[in-house]
């Protein structure tokens, strides 16, 4: 073994920490939370680690919550309380029911719009293979409940075992509205039951809601445009209004955290007095990856990271590894290898994009990488890792 080499790259680690509630000093419960198990376990930080909080606990010591009441007040002030339009839902009792039932709250009817085979994170409506069978073409034809059942019978999520169809058309009758549902990819099908409507998309919220006013639409909202002002003295959130929302209670949703980037900076500033390293630090939702058997894209959140210091913007630029060892180093092994390499990287350009030394690297947004990993490792059940310290990420072959 070579002297001084590292022999450790990236390192993830779940923190726990008390549990967090509303009004508690989040920057100073992460700081001190991070220096005990960096006691405990015998590790030290260092420059450029990243110190990244999910953004429920950040939520949660805002206090940033609100009531299907208040998000039925919105929506009746802004929709006219008539006929409304929900098209594009995602298939989620956490994500989307409540929002779904507040809306119903808010109006007299919900023509209630799914995309279909699958919704925008990839929650299956209908397989594609018997869509093929039935010879539905899914990009223009608009099915009817009835057409819908005749055609695919009751389909059951893989996981949650949910017909979501049936579940959804409860939700809004049980709030007192009247529902119809039908099934279309096609943002301009839903003009011919209502003009008002409520595109519930995430990340295409923007074409869809071009699109329907381009067409007609006397009224078109997305999901950011709700609760995006308090209502009743509720939370709300800004830029996002119910994107990245999930379910408190039966009555109360969770929104998105709210002007995060105080907190990331004094965290950073925290630490940087605790120890004389300078850290990055970001809040993190979802990650952005795709499960291959569900086909499920995890990112229900509107932003991977809401907020961050700035050494976490860009992507990475970075050699392939193996692409130098089986091209250009072909020839080359053991120390005469290793030393060509990391010649290579430490001469590497300051912008490899398009270079065939770069082919295969992962061209993707800093903090959606980081946030990924960090949705990961603190997981979504009750690992009670909120705070995730991830070191080495910004290292490389060279790095002793």
């Amino acid at each position: 073994m070579e002297k001084n080499t590292r022999r450790v790259g990236t390192v993830s680690r779940g923190i726990r920490c008390p549990i967090i509630r509303q009004g508690d000093d989040l920057a100073s419960i992460v700081t001190e939370s991070i220096l005990l198990a960096a006691k405990e376990e015998g590790f030290e930080l260092r420059d450029r680690d990243v110190i990244s909080v999910t953004e429920s606990v950040v939520a949660r010591s805002q206090g940033n919550y609100a009531s299907v009441q208040d998000i039925a007040d919105d929506v009746r002030a802004k929709c006219g309380g008539g006929t409304i339009g929900v098209i594009f839902p995602i298939l989620s009792r956490n994500r989307f029911a409540i929002c779904l039932k507040g809306i119903a709250m808010g109006a007299k009817k919900i023509v209630l719009m799914l995309s279909y085979p699958s919704d925008e994170v990839g929650n299956e409506l209908v397989s594609l293979d018997k869509i093929d069978a039935a010879g539905v073409n899914p990009y223009s034809d608009v099915l009817t409940l009835k057409q819908y059942r005749d055609l695919f019978g009751e389909n059951r999520h893989e996981f949650t075992g949910v017909d979501y169809v049936a579940y959804y058309a409860e939700i809004i009758e049980a709030a007192g509205a009247e529902a119809e549902i039908i099934f279309a990819n096609q943002p301009r099908a839903i003009l011919e039951y209502t003009d008002t409507v409520i595109a519930c998309d995430i990340h295409t919220r923007a074409r869809t809601k071009r699109i329907l006013k381009a067409a007609g639409a006397k009224i078109v909202l997305g999901l950011d445009d709700i609760l995006n002002a308090p209502v009743n003295g509720s939370g709300c959130n800004e830029q996002y209004g119910l994107l990245g929302s999930n379910k408190s209670t039966e009555d109360t949703v969770k929104l998105f955290p709210r002007n995060c980037t105080a907190l990331v900076e004094d965290i950073q500033k925290r630490i940087l007095s605790a120890t004389g390293k300078c850290v990055e630090v970001m809040v993190y939702g979802d990650g952005a990856f795709k499960d291959p058997k569900g086909k499920i894209w995890e990112l229900a959140d509107p932003v991977v990271s809401p907020a961050h210091t700035p050494g976490l913007i860009g992507t990475p630029n970075e050699l392939k590894l193996k692409y130098l060892a089986d091209n250009d180093f072909a020839h080359l092994n053991g120390d005469a290898l290793r030393e060509a390499i990391e010649s290579s990287i430490r001469a590497k350009d300051g912008n490899l994009k398009g270079k065939m030394a770069s082919e295969g690297t992962t061209p993707r947004q800093l903090t959606d990488l980081i946030g990924s990993l960090c949705d990961l490792t603190s997981g979504s059940g009750d690992k009670g890792t909120p705070i995730v310290l991830v070191q080495g990420y910004f290292d490389n072959y060279t790095n002793n």
